[in-house]
């Protein structure tokens, strides 16, 4: 899942995901699942610890495509739970 860091809130955006893939096909809520918080360039050292806090307990990672920051992250990440490494 790829969430924004100015969502209002990360949780409710979650859920709402969660909710859609339920309507999608509801097999895949049985999947591994990764969290990717994006437009993490907008966000501080204590202001990304404070969202991590507050996460679904599920991996996550922070991202940001615009200052390539944690793509290499999340691309091992996939690896590894593809994999099963």
């Amino acid at each position: 899942f790829m969430i924004p860091a100015d969502a209002d809130d990360i949780h409710e955006e979650y859920k709402l995901l969660l909710n859609e893939l339920k309507q999608y096909n509801p097999e895949l809520l049985h999947k591994e699942r990764l969290l990717a918080i994006t437009k993490s360039d907008m966000l501080d050292d204590e202001l990304q610890e404070a969202i991590a806090k507050d996460l679904p307990k599920i991996p996550y990672v922070f991202i940001s495509s615009v200052a390539q920051q944690g793509l290499t992250e999340l691309k091992d990440m996939i690896w590894k739970h593809l994999n099963h490494v």
